[in-house]
């Protein structure tokens, strides 16, 4: 009566926390995700999801089917990787480059995972400040680069990570922390403060800035998030940084975000690839590995959508 989509949606809902993050992350609509889990709780005869609370909440029912989704998923999937090696071997190569300072955070973790489940493949780090990583991808020097930046290049596959959002932060002494959110004009009498990257492939810059043709008062560097955040904090300036790179500091008082425009500016991390690697099984696995990490451990992402190009 119970099969493995039943429990990869029981999961999912306790991951997720609703149901339409449920539904984004198992691609599939909320629509169809609700009328699985009726039909679910109508085979058991007993309610698996208490839909009054917000969130809503597993039943008792729903815990004992949650408890068995976590013993058995993780049995099949290492059983699937077991037969990937079967079909495919088990070397190669796996050179990535990642565009975006703050993504060491959940980076190595999951390079750390991925390599006690595939120890045979070759594992290297580069970091792609100072060079241009997609000629070098298409050229066979890498394997794959993490960018939030994708380019309409026919021999380059971009697999979605996640989406984030790239906020403000301020100092909780600064005039702009009493705002939810900031008009682009707002920064042309701040110091902001970025990794040490050209300015056009800053997204503050690209999706905020440029469009209201506004430039900020000064421009000031730093490569690491907690340097940059001291800075923020001691009032040197301002750092648009994704959410999830500053969630550790919001809780000590002394820093703030702020919202770019009423809408927010959200983007898309992106696994970029060369088009006759994209099904390659332990590349597909590096990327869920990466995934899996990236929910578990990061605060404010949300499913990626789709490619956007």
């Amino acid at each position: 009566m119970l099969e493995i989509r039943h429990l990869e949606t029981i999961a999912a809902i306790h991951e997720a926390g609703s149901l339409q993050e449920a539904a984004e992350r198992l691609h599939v609509t909320q629509s169809a995700l609700s009328h699985q889990l009726r039909d679910l709780e109508t085979r058991l005869k007993t309610p698996l999801l208490n839909r009054r609370t917000r969130p809503a909440r597993l039943t008792t029912a729903g815990l004992r089917v949650l408890a068995l989704a976590d013993d058995v998923l993780p049995r099949l999937k290492a059983t699937e990787r077991e037969l990937q090696r079967l079909a495919a071997g088990r070397t190669g190569r796996l050179h990535l480059a990642i565009e975006c300072h703050s993504c060491f955070q959940w980076l190595m973790p999951a390079m750390d995972a991925f390599r006690q489940e595939w120890p045979d493949v070759t594992l290297d780090l580069s970091a792609a400040f100072s060079f241009a990583p997609l000629p070098a991808l298409m050229r066979g020097d890498l394997d794959v680069v993490i960018t939030s930046d994708p380019q309409e290049i026919d021999a380059v596959s971009y697999l979605p990570l996640f989406r984030y959002e790239l906020v403000l932060a301020v100092s909780a002494s600064n005039p702009l922390a009493q705002y939810r959110h900031i008009e682009a004009r707002q920064l042309e009498d701040q110091v902001l403060i970025t990794y040490p990257v050209e300015k056009q492939r800053l997204d503050v810059f690209t999706a905020f800035l440029d469009p209201a043709g506004v430039e900020p008062a000064a421009l000031r560097t730093a490569e690491l998030t907690p340097i940059i955040a001291q800075l923020v904090a001691s009032q040197r300036g301002v750092a648009a940084l994704p959410n999830w790179a500053l969630t550790e500091y919001l809780g000590q008082g002394w820093l703030r975000i702020c919202h770019l425009g009423e809408q927010g500016v959200w983007r898309t991390l992106y696994a970029a690839v060369r088009v006759e690697d994209a099904e390659t099984h332990y590349l597909k696995a590096f990327v869920d590995k990466a995934q899996e990490i990236c929910f578990k451990t990061l605060s404010g992402i949300k499913a990626a959508r789709g490619v956007k190009l």
